[in-house]
């Protein structure tokens, strides 16, 4: 019972990691990113579809996307999306394609995007130390109900402990990655 209770931990915080990966994903670091497109939706015959199904999304160098629609007729309503998303960018059309060149990032403006990585990644702690509790509080709840022995309920414990631990080891990394992206000028 308590082994089933650190694989749902471990599924739990593989999530939190996956979401905090996708979240960060999209963060601008000067650098051309097609993750950050993910999120677009592009009115397609009066269906709001995601820019990645309705073209193709490649990094031509480390500055430059290029965005082919499958469908040329598209490619105005592409370009409306990409100018009404946040990201702040000024689309080329050429009428086959989309080129979006990424402007380079003030140092000012660096500083505030590692503090908006700095803020994901610490709530990804904080969700990971929530399933920690959510865990430990369920299994202290069975140990009333099926008399579990003191040393089973400690190596489970220290068991929580060393997945809780490993998990914040690779969110602590996935900020290091991102700060010295988001920095590298």
């Amino acid at each position: 019972m308590l082994n089933q209770s650190i694989d749902s931990a471990k599924s739990k915080m593989e999530q939190t990691i996956l979401f905090v990966k996708s979240e960060i994903g999209k963060i601008r670091t000067g650098r051309a990113n097609i993750e950050m497109f993910n999120n677009i939706l592009v009115n397609y015959y009066d269906n709001e579809t995601p820019l990645n199904q309705v073209a193709n999304i490649a990094a031509l160098d480390a500055i430059t996307i290029s965005i082919q629609p499958f469908d040329k007729t598209v490619i105005d309503d592409i370009e409306k999306a990409i100018l009404e998303s946040d990201l702040g960018f000024n689309p080329s059309n050429n009428g086959n394609s989309i080129m979006i060149t990424f402007p380079p990032l003030s140092a000012e403006r660096r500083q505030e995007l590692v503090k908006v990585a700095s803020k994901i990644i610490e709530d990804g702690r904080i969700s990971v130390r929530n399933i920690r509790r959510e865990i430990i509080q369920s299994a202290k709840r069975i140990e009333d109900e099926q008399n579990i022995s003191e040393d089973n309920m400690k190596t489970f414990l220290d068991d929580i402990q060393e997945v809780t631990d490993t998990y914040i080891i690779r969110l602590n990394s996935l900020q290091k990655e991102k700060e010295a992206e988001i920095l590298d000028k």
